[in-house]
């Protein structure tokens, strides 16, 4: 009787952790980055543990949101788009905001996509988002996470 109560016990835990292994983010902090004349609404993806889910999972993103990711100091970050529904455009920005290259990431994937040249932060946009905004490689994105880096 003991043995079946741990087993179903164990099986329980085991759907719960994979039911919420496969939700989306929803509760980390944003930041406010311009880009030109647009503002997005960021969400920010700091600790290791949120990098990695990132926008896993997510069936939808309103079109003025992103997610940025913010990493300890700037290296060649390269992302792919494992569990990922939505096709996505990456821009990889220097500490001063310069978008470093911008790459489109199609979804399901494991293709990898890499920064040109180090940098701290991704920022992460419905794909298409910058090319209909006409924003471009040598752009530069403001905001408090750029402030004072320039």
């Amino acid at each position: 009787m003991f043995l079946r109560f741990f087993s179903l016990l164990a099986l329980s835990v085991s759907l719960t952790a994979i039911s919420h292994a496969q939700q989306p983010q929803s509760q980390l902090p944003r930041t406010r980055i311009s880009a030109g004349m647009y503002q997005i609404d960021a969400q920010v993806a700091q600790s290791p543990r949120e990098r990695e889910i990132g926008l896993m999972f997510r069936k939808e993103m309103p079109p003025t949101e992103g997610m940025v990711f913010v990493f300890e100091q700037p290296a060649t970050q390269c992302f792919w788009m494992r569990n990922t529904l939505l096709p996505l455009t990456a821009a990889f920005v220097a500490d001063d905001g310069r978008i470093v290259n911008l790459v489109d990431m199609q979804p399901m994937t494991e293709d990898s996509h890499c920064s040109k040249e180090p940098v701290r932060f991704v920022l992460e946009m419905n794909q298409g988002w910058f090319a209909h905004k006409n924003i471009k490689a040598g752009s530069k994105l403001g905001g408090e996470l750029f402030a004072g880096r320039r």
